[in-house]
């Protein structure tokens, strides 16, 4: 789509004081997308020559906010041999999107959006992602990305600040993760992403919930709950107006939806074995569909 208001495009290398109308470009499939009438000027990242993607010597996982989806699959399936490494690829495979948008689409324009669907958002808050933010005056701070995304399209990017990178530790990458994803259709945008992360240097778990809320959720436990435990924490930590609600799906259905992937997590990771079943079970009948109605 046309930018019809755009009247100039800088390049990011020459710092000039931001204005109201600046935006930032990355990759730019979300930016053309639909209308932006309020811009007027667009602030090009494809020059910084930030590499995309690196492993430090900590181990760590560094990866460049212009970092691009098919860049970070590539490295993950060629170049990361850990046990995570699969994750990449599962979270590429639920964009709804073109090789051609993965070719364009940047890591740090899907975390910067917080649309709650973003399956950056879910890869890289699952595995206790660290966010590295500029201010315009060159100050720099670090935020979670749990935390970073407050809420549908929502961040605590303040007015001209840069994502430059997310930082991905080690010890995550080391983690045995399991992936569900629920959609209304085939191939649509999903509805309820739900990843676990089981670590095996102390047995702890961590169960992350995004779609189907309007911020990720994470949720740590020092040794893997029983069916109980995890229900209950997952309650406690979402409001009941934080279950998403638009076209791909009812909050009651992403609620559910939620709640039965999180299981599923916790049995697949659980390294103790299954608990025993409660003695008086909820009734089939009282328990929601799994297809919503409108």
């Amino acid at each position: 789509m046309d930018l019809n208001t755009v009247l100039d495009v800088r390049d990011a290398r020459r710092r000039e004081p931001w204005r109201p109308g600046d935006a930032w470009l990355g990759g730019g499939t979300y930016l053309f997308s639909e209308p932006q009438p309020h811009l007027r000027r667009l602030v090009d990242l494809s020059r910084m020559g930030w590499e995309p993607v690196a492993l430090r010597p900590d181990g760590a996982l560094e990866i460049a906010a212009t970092c691009t989806v098919a860049t970070l699959a590539r490295f993950a399936a060629t170049t990361l041999r850990a046990p995570a490494a699969p994750l990449f690829e599962q979270c590429c495979r639920a964009f709804l999107a073109s090789f051609k948008i993965w070719n364009m689409a940047t890591v740090g324009g899907n975390l910067c959006n917080g649309l709650p669907a973003g399956p950056m958002i879910s890869l890289t808050a699952a595995l206790g992602g660290e966010c590295l933010l500029r201010s315009q005056r060159g100050a720099v701070r670090r935020v979670d990305v749990a935390d970073f995304v407050t809420g549908a399209g929502r961040t605590v990017l303040d007015e001209g600040e840069l994502l430059r990178s997310v930082t991905l530790p080690a010890r995550a990458l080391r983690c045995r993760t399991a992936f569900r994803q629920a959609s209304l259709y085939g191939l649509g945008r999903s509805g309820a992403l739900v990843i676990g992360a089981l670590d095996p240097a102390d047995g702890s778990l961590t169960v992350t919930v995004t779609a189907a809320t309007v911020r990720p959720v994470r949720l740590w436990f020092p040794l893997p709950p029983d069916a109980a435990g995890l229900r209950a924490a997952l309650t406690a930590a979402v409001g009941a107006d934080e279950w998403f609600d638009d076209i791909h799906g009812l909050p009651e259905w992403r609620r559910h939806m939620a709640f039965r992937y999180a299981e599923e997590v916790r049995r697949e990771l659980n390294p103790y074995g299954e608990v025993p079943a409660p003695a008086n079970p909820e009734p089939a009948a009282a328990r929601p569909t799994e297809e919503p109605t409108r």
